[in-house]
Order: C-alpha cells, then sequence, then structure tokens
C-alpha cells in the first residue's frame, strides 16, 4: 500500500513539474541565452533584483497623461547593473494584464542582415517562465516578405529576451511578438506593424542610447537624441550616428506615434558611468512611453457586446443562411439568449462578411442605425450570402466551408477636413470605418481594410474607385467624409 501511495505521489510530483510545457501546449522553446551573464539565471535572484530595482522607481511621481491609454515604450537592454534602474522604470506605466499581446523590435547586434527577423517558435522562456508567441507573428511572416525566419539570429540575439524578464514582472500574462530588425525601412515596417495595433497591444522598440563616449559628451549626445524622440523628428534622428543602437525600432515607433497622434513623455535617463561603469567610456539607456486616445470611443465601449454575444450573432448568421439553403444546422445551435438580451435590441449599423479559404465571398451591411442588432445581422447575412453582385449565390456545398464575420458599428459622425493632406493626417488607420459622399456617389470601407491598405493614400484612393469616382478624388474634391468605429467579431474555429 505505502509502495502504491509512493508511486501515485510521484506521479503527481512528475505532473506538476512539467505542468507549465503542458499548460502552454510549448513543443519549439526559445531558451535563455543571456541569463547568468546579462541579468541573473536564477529565478529567486532574478525576481529579487528585479523588486529591488523597482522598489526605488516606486517612489518617483508620474501623472499619466489625462484621457490617454499607453501605446509604447522604449527600454534599454544592457546588463541590468548597467540598465536595469532605467528599464524598471516601466513599472510607472505598467499593471497586471494591462496587454495581452506585446510587440517586441529589437536591433540586431549579431549577424547582420536586412529586413525582420521573426522567431518560429512556440514561446520565449526566461527563468520567470514561458512567454508564448501570439498567432499573429505567423500571420505576419507569411504575409510579409520583409519578416522571415533567421536561426541564427534567434540563438544569438539579446535585444529582446533582456527585457523580457521586466514584463514579465509588469504584465504578469501576455503573448509575444518578437522582431529582431536588421537595415531597413523603418515606414515599411511601421506600416506592416500598424494594422496588428489595438487598445490591448504594446509595442515595444528595445534600445540603449550612444554608445562609449565619454560621460559628459554621452549626456550632451543623449539628451539631444531624447529629445528628437520626443518632439518626433525622424528626420533629424535617422542622419545621427551613435544615436541609438536600436534606431530603427525607434524609428518605427515614431513613425507610428504621427500617424496616430501619440504623446511621447520622457520616463527616465541614465548612462552606465551613473550606474556600474567608468565615466571615460559609457552607454546612454532611456525609457520614453507614448500616449493615444483610446482606440473605440467611449460610447462604442459603453453599448458595446462582449465575445459570448458576438459568436451568438455568428450562429444567428450561419443559421438564416442555413435555414435559406434548405440545410439542417448541425450542431442545431441555442439562440434563446438572443430574445432574453436587451443589448440585441440596439439600434445599430450592421455588416456581414463571408470567406471561404481567408477569400471574401460576400460582404454586404447597413451604415444607419433604423434596425436592431439581430435583424440588421439577419437581413445582411441573406444579402451577403445571395445578394452580393460582385458573386454568384452561396451554394450549400459552399457553405460548408463559409467563416462568418460580423461588425457592430457606432454611428457615423462627419469629419471636418481642410484639403486631401489635412484628410490624411486626420484618418486613423486601423481604427477609423471610413463613408465618403459626393452627389449621389458614395462608398465605405469597414476598418479592416486597412489590414490590405494601410496607407491613408491607398484607402482613399480605392475608396474613391469603389464609390465610382476618380481615384484621386479625395485630392482635389471637397469630399462628405464620415468615419465609424466598429465592435468586429470572427467565427471561433
Amino acid at each position: 500500500m505505502k509502495i502504491k501511495l509512493f508511486i501515485h505521489l510521484y506521479t503527481i510530483c512528475l505532473l506538476t513539474f512539467f505542468l507549465p510545457l503542458a499548460t502552454y501546449g510549448v513543443e519549439n522553446v526559445r531558451k535563455p541565452v543571456y541569463a547568468g551573464s546579462f541579468y541573473p539565471s536564477d529565478k529567486h535572484e532574478l525576481q529579487q533584483t528585479i523588486n529591488s530595482l523597482t522598489g526605488q522607481v516606486k517612489k518617483t511621481a508620474f501623472a499619466v497623461p489625462s484621457h490617454k491609454t499607453l501605446k509604447a515604450l522604449i527600454l534599454p537592454h544592457a546588463g541590468y547593473i548597467y540598465s536595469g534602474l532605467t528599464a524598471s522604470y516601466a513599472s510607472l506605466v505598467l499593471s497586471e494584464n494591462q496587454f495581452s499581446k506585446v510587440i517586441i523590435m529589437g536591433p540586431d547586434h549579431r549577424i547582420g542582415f536586412n529586413n525582420c527577423a521573426l522567431s518560429d517558435a512556440d514561446a520565449y522562456e526566461t527563468p520567470l517562465g514561458y512567454a508564448r508567441i501570439h498567432k499573429d507573428a505567423e500571420k505576419l511572416r507569411n504575409k510579409n516578405q520583409m519578416f522571415g525566419y533567421l536561426p541564427v539570429s534567434d540563438k544569438n540575439e539579446h535585444s529582446i529576451e533582456v527585457v523580457l524578464p521586466f514584463l514579465q514582472t509588469y504584465l504578469k500574462s501576455f503573448e509575444i511578438i518578437p522582431i529582431v530588425i536588421g537595415s531597413g525601412d523603418y515606414c515599411t515596417i511601421a506600416e506592416a506593424i500598424g494594422p496588428l495595433l489595438n487598445d490591448k497591444t504594446l509595442l515595444v522598440a528595445s534600445s540603449d542610447l550612444s554608445h562609449y563616449l565619454e560621460y559628459r559628451q554621452a549626456v550632451e549626445k543623449d539628451k539631444e537624441t531624447i529629445n528628437m524622440v520626443l518632439n518626433l523628428e525622424k528626420d533629424k534622428l535617422v542622419k545621427r550616428d551613435n544615436s541609438a543602437c536600436g534606431k530603427i525600432p525607434i524609428l518605427t515607433i515614431m513613425d507610428l506615434a504621427g500617424k496616430y497622434g501619440w504623446e511621447p513623455v520622457l520616463l527616465h535617463y541614465a548612462n552606465s558611468g551613473e550606474t556600474a561603469g567608468d565615466r571615460s567610456r559609457v552607454v546612454g539607456y532611456a525609457a520614453i512611453a507614448f500616449y493615444g486616445e483610446p482606440i473605440m470611443e467611449k460610447e462604442s465601449i459603453l453599448k458595446g457586446l462582449n465575445e459570448k454575444q458576438g459568436q451568438i450573432l455568428i450562429k444567428l448568421a450561419r443559421k438564416t443562411i442555413a435555414d435559406k439553403l434548405g440545410i439542417k444546422n448541425k450542431p442545431e445551435q441555442d439562440l434563446s439568449a438572443i430574445s432574453e438580451d436587451k443589448s440585441f435590441k440596439r439600434l445599430s449599423g450592421t455588416f456581414v462578411t463571408l470567406k471561404i479559404h481567408d477569400q471574401l465571398r460576400g460582404c454586404i451591411g447597413n451604415l444607419d442605425n433604423t434596425d436592431t442588432i439581430t435583424e440588421g445581422v439577419k437581413r445582411n447575412a441573406i444579402n451577403a450570402a445571395f445578394n452580393d453582385f460582385r458573386f454568384s449565390p452561396l451554394t450549400a456545398k459552399e457553405f460548408e466551408n463559409v467563416e462568418i464575420e460580423i461588425s457592430i458599428l457606432s454611428e457615423p459622425k462627419p469629419l471636418k477636413y481642410k484639403d486631401g493632406n489635412d484628410l490624411v493626417k486626420k484618418l486613423r488607420p486601423n481604427v477609423d470605418g471610413v463613408i465618403i459622399r459626393k452627389g449621389f456617389a458614395s462608398a465605405t470601407f469597414l476598418p479592416q481594410v486597412w489590414e490590405q491598405l494601410p496607407r491613408p493614400e491607398d484607402f482613399l484612393t480605392h475608396l474613391c474607385i469603389k464609390a465610382g469616382l476618380s481615384s484621386d478624388s479625395w485630392k482635389s474634391s471637397k469630399l462628405e467624409v464620415l468615419t465609424y468605429n466598429v465592435q468586429y467579431f470572427e467565427e471561433e474555429k
């Protein structure tokens, strides 16, 4: 009996020991390479180190910009005895579960390559545990040739790994997109990353500042560099030598900050001469936070549906199409919640989008709020399946492979602008759905279209063509422009 009990307890211990791997479903792990050199390899020592640094920072007063949310951070990546104090200033702006996805851009120090390298691992490991890699990393790699897999970089680069323990300490649970950047065009990188951003995504540039200058010279040079970042002076920073090893990641954030109206705020500056190094050759470090408007408007948040409600609407759309085709929907959908939930009775514009193998198969909707959400979803599901003039009516055979997406619209609001250049500046990529009108001509693009057309100029050009106007009408003609927000739900697979 004692032997059986021992075996049972031993089995439990083994399962407990391997539980983190099983829980995460991690098979391909990028192991820590710089634990024990840049930072402690022992979990408890690492926790104590970060907690001690954070304790010093917590004494600092910091006021979050009014009505703004955190969008991006610049953090250093040197050994913790040198840059750890500056990196720990992230504790002033980060909190547990604040973000579910973190895009970390670090510069290449080891290899020398063009464009960007994205790990194909399932997770990064540090002594504090696993940071699982977000599914958007694979999408980015598959959709854009700029982002490839480079094993030798993945195994040797430290700029991603070194900032992770700070993020794990302050955010706790999140997934990452680790991007190592070689030489490349920051504008193109920003265009690719822009569609991945939302209110639950943090963008991080891992970078130190000037390298191996005399203390006073370094302070002066770093101060000038920091001012360029705070003033979003990209053209000046591009031309500046020995300004930051992660200059391209920083420029990428600056480019997005200019497009989205993010406000940079300096959290801390120091150099190695002030922490643990010789003052004859120092390296500079800065922590800078970028704040912007929440992506969803307040009224949309207050009236928004949750994910469970969104999936119920998708089931309603699927059943509506199945009934029209004479197909018995399997399994039978429980839609009783629709009659019980007052949220579905709200008047709102809706769109139903159908795709097969990620290719558009129909999309119809209404912009006005004359119908309830349920009425709009049912009507637009039928129209998307059978009345979209771009496609033949959906068949029963196709229905088996159809993927359904539902968009719930906020009330469109007029956008005032002076000219084409002003219009480009005022549009918010990945946020705004846009309606244009001129006489009897009109058209709209949902915010999801920004994924295919991330440049406002291209977005407007294609929207004008859709409306039957000349492609450059947005430049020369005074169009009526309205914008709206969308709650967007994809069918669970």
